[in-house]
């Protein structure tokens, strides 16, 4: 997925989205550090992808991204109750 700053805002608040829609249970995440896991997600997701297949974007660096980002949260949930 290469994308510019602000593509990576937009698909990060895309992917973010998705992946807390997907997670079961409250995630008290604000829309700032939804974006910014959303936005790593996407970035490591399209890296995986794109040295797995040769294809950084596509509808598997998607969901990739979107999983990648789903475990992001969880750790940082993780990490923020730890406090």
């Amino acid at each position: 997925m290469g994308y510019g700053i602000i593509g990576y805002i937009i698909v990060g608040a895309v992917i973010g989205a998705l992946a807390r829609l997907f997670m079961k249970g409250d995630q008290p995440l604000g829309i700032l550090w939804t974006i910014i896991l959303g936005a790593l997600g996407a970035f490591i997701g399209g890296s995986i992808t794109g040295s797995l297949t040769g294809n950084p974007s596509g509808i598997i660096a998607w969901i990739v991204s979107v999983l990648v980002a789903m475990g992001l949260i969880s750790l940082y949930l993780g990490w923020a109750n730890k406090k």
